[in-house]
């Protein structure tokens, strides 16, 4: 990812978005992802355009990782790998 920003689509009710948000808080991550609530019309936009369906969603620049489980993973690789730009 060019811009080394994630982009995590979420919704503030929504359980495994919070889990998502409280992850990012955890590990500092806040410097390296946008939050975008998808109540709002411009996030949900990004959101469909990029294939979005289930919350939470992280796109990363290439892919969007959707799920609890698989936007945690992807965070957790961010972690492990030293803040990478991939």
């Amino acid at each position: 990812m060019t811009s080394g920003l994630l982009e995590l689509f979420h919704r503030i009710a929504d359980p495994p978005s919070a889990e998502a948000r409280r992850y990012i808080v955890d590990y500092a991550l806040e410097d390296r992802v946008v939050f975008r609530n998808v109540e709002f019309a411009e996030a949900a936009a990004d959101w469909r355009r990029h294939g979005g369906h289930s919350t939470p969603a992280l796109w990363d620049g290439t892919h969007l990782h959707q799920g609890a489980q698989a936007v945690l993973a992807r965070l957790q690789a961010v972690v492990n790998l030293g803040r990478d730009d991939a």
